[in-house]
């Protein structure tokens, strides 16, 4: 497949949004592996926040968005708790959200682009660590984030208990 990558734009939003519903209905009607829940996030605001900051990157395919990722420097709390491989004050760190790929275009190497983009985009930006954190449920996620090079660090409450989501595995990339 002919991806493109690149950096959202104002005119992605609402585009970005019938993408995260499109996503959050499939996942409503089947095993719902990020535990994410319509209305609640991934939301249009989130890809508002992440283009506004210019953060917020877009995979197409035909000119359609398929998929996207926001790189950012801003850990959940839990973060701090955990013993990462690096230490830094995450001015040097890119954090992993919202990444998504459209239930369509699932196992057809989008998420595995995301990824490497970001792994690429990060060696390019000069971080030194990639983090994400992922819903221990969320086996097919797991799996790719280990094939692409992340190492499980620590297993954390975010404080979603009350959405059903009681425990996110913290994962770390080394860019040294």
């Amino acid at each position: 497949m002919d991806i493109t990558i690149e950096l959202g734009l104002a005119k992605d939003i609402n585009e970005l949004e019938q993408l995260y519903n499109d996503l959050n209905d499939h996942l409503a009607k089947g095993i719902n592996f990020p535990g994410w829940k319509k209305g609640f996030y991934p939301i249009r605001q989130d890809a508002i926040d992440g283009i506004e900051h210019g953060n917020l990157y877009v995979a197409k395919y035909n000119g359609k968005i398929v998929g996207s990722v926001i790189l950012n420097h801003l850990p959940e709390d839990a973060y701090y708790k955990a013993k990462w491989k690096y230490e830094s004050d995450y001015s040097d760190i890119f954090i992993i959200h919202t990444f998504i790929v459209h239930p369509n275009f699932w196992k057809r190497g989008i998420g595995y682009a995301l990824i490497n983009f970001s792994i690429e985009h990060g060696i390019e930006s000069q971080v030194k660590s990639i983090r994400l954190d992922v819903y221990e449920g969320n086996i097919p996620a797991i799996r790719l984030y280990e094939k692409c090079g992340f190492k499980y660090i620590d297993t954390v409450d975010l404080g979603l208990g009350n959405y059903g989501l009681d425990w996110f595995k913290l994962y770390e990339k080394l860019l040294i």
